[in-house]
């Protein structure tokens, strides 16, 4: 079976001729319009996290990474659960008289 691409023409495929006359979004577009796009993402939602480098065994890696996007985020997930557990204190049990 033939894969065909509908064609759009109001929307056609960029060639590389197409690209190379492209120019840069502060090459053509007004001050106060590119002001608007702001030049970076804006404050994190969620406290920062610090950058580090570990060295995971394959298996774990593997595991995380077959799930898609996110991996590294949900590694970090799995890890602060067991952290927050670890941190509750230990319940004291009363001790009977006698």
């Amino acid at each position: 079976m033939t894969s065909r691409k509908k064609r759009d023409a109001d929307n056609p495929e960029w060639t590389r001729d197409d690209f190379a006359k492209a120019k840069a979004p502060g090459e053509i577009l007004p001050a106060d319009v590119l002001s608007k796009f702001g030049k970076h993402r804006g404050p994190q939602k969620a406290p920062k996290k610090v950058p580090v480098s570990i060295r995971l065994s394959p298996l774990v890696v593997s595991h995380f990474r077959r799930q898609g996007p996110g991996w590294q985020a949900r590694i970090d997930a799995v890890l602060t659960k067991i952290v927050k557990k670890e941190a509750r204190p230990t319940p004291t049990r009363a001790r009977k008289a006698g």
